[in-house]
């Protein structure tokens, strides 16, 4: 066996401890690069004035979400920090650490273990994924009123015969504004009767303080959501709704994923070519890149069904979204159950990447990141960027 392959096999999903969180919060600290003392000052007199260079800078710890596969698909596990290359604005930085993290635990001896570099204590590990629909029903309503359907009956399936106990779900929609039907969760049941509701034309979750259940403890969206009619009217356009929720995930420690169910965004040029948005798509795919938030875009119409709206030009968004942010897009399937599978599967290993980067105190911006490892026969998945700065 190869023991650089994570073998099924060898994760066991039982003896789960969902408690088992590690921080991924950004670590900030700041140095001052000083003039020469007095004593050196003296020592120069003598020589031709140089220039002195003062400034104070921000050094923060930048943390990636890395996933690698083989060619066959299978989750790589053992790698270190020369086994990956990443630059920063171009320009090559040290990787300070490297963990895998799991959802499964690793069942073969500590030996093993050790051999292939996993740390059995950083095991298993929790996943989230946050289910968004984009309900277009208006384009094609006959056609995608069964499409809705077979949605809801494929991620119930899921929920209910795939899902791990350290899996946690919340359900999402999207027509005009961004509507909550079930925040994070980890109960088969009640994820199951959230996706009923929503496609049966049930009514959300109030977001008003007065008319909420009380706080949770754990993962939240609606703990961080805009409330009551303040929600309707933050979230107008998809690109808001995007930023709304990567907003919430901001402080949940794991791998973070929204499976987004759409026919795509935005308009298609002349010639259906699909270019994006500059006054929202940037905003968008940078905050979602800042919280290390993957999206995988699940198309609505797959190439196999013989659909009259699969030629829209808008859903070139899809793919785009999945690249810019280390997800896949899903076009072309039987059923919707395989996507939701695939998704899941590759999920089961990631590794957690750590380097060290400076800037100018008191700037902020957008920094561009890109991950590779050093054998090029892997494929590697990553977020694109981070915020940096206040």
């Amino acid at each position: 066996m190869d023991p650089r392959r994570l073998d099924p096999r060898h994760l066991d999903p039982r003896h789960l401890d969902p408690r088992r969180l590690v921080m991924g919060a950004t670590i900030a600290t700041c140095f001052v690069l000083t003039p020469l003392v007095p004593s050196a000052l003296a020592a120069q007199e003598a020589q031709e004035p140089q220039a002195q260079f003062e400034a104070e800078l921000d050094v923060a710890e930048v943390q990636l979400d890395v996933l690698v596969t083989d060619t066959r698909g299978n989750v790589v596990i053992g790698l270190g920090p020369d086994d990956f290359v990443v630059e920063e604005e171009g320009e090559p930085v040290e990787i300070t650490s490297v963990a895998f993290y799991s959802n499964r635990r690793f069942v073969q001896s500590e030996e093993m273990a050790a051999r292939v570099g996993v740390d059995t204590e950083l095991l298993p590990r929790d996943r989230y994924f946050v289910l968004l629909i984009q309900d277009d029903r208006v384009v094609a309503p006959g056609e995608l009123t069964r499409q809705y359907m077979n949605i809801s009956r494929y991620t119930r399936q899921w929920v209910l015969e795939r899902l791990l106990p350290n899996d946690w779900i919340a359900v999402t929609s999207y027509d005009t504004s961004l509507k909550l039907w079930l925040d994070f969760s980890n109960d088969k049941r009640e994820i199951e009767a959230a996706l009923a509701r929503m496609f049966s034309g049930g009514k959300p979750m109030e977001t008003w303080p007065s008319r909420q259940a009380e706080a949770k403890e754990g993962p939240s969206l609606l703990r961080d959501l805009p409330q009551g009619k303040d929600l309707v009217k933050s979230s107008t356009k998809i690109y808001d709704a995007m930023r709304l929720l990567s907003g919430t995930m901001e402080g949940v420690a794991g791998r973070k994923n929204i499976l987004f169910f759409s026919l795509g965004f935005g308009e298609a040029r002349s010639g259906g070519v699909w270019t994006p948005d500059p006054r929202y798509y940037p905003e968008m795919v940078q905050a979602l890149n800042d919280k290390n938030i993957a999206v995988y875009p699940i198309d609505v119409v797959s190439t196999t069904d013989a659909g009259t709206i699969q030629d829209r030009g808008n859903n070139q968004a899809l793919s785009q979204l999945a690249s810019d942010t280390g997800g896949r897009y899903y076009f072309s399937f039987n059923t919707f159950l395989e996507p939701l599978e695939a998704v899941a599967e590759e999920n089961n290993g990631y590794y957690l990447l750590s380097y060290r980067s400076s800037y100018p105190a008191g700037t902020e911006g957008y920094r561009k990141v890109k991950v590779e490892t050093v054998n090029p026969t892997f494929e590697v998945r990553a977020r694109q960027g981070y915020v940096y700065g206040d």
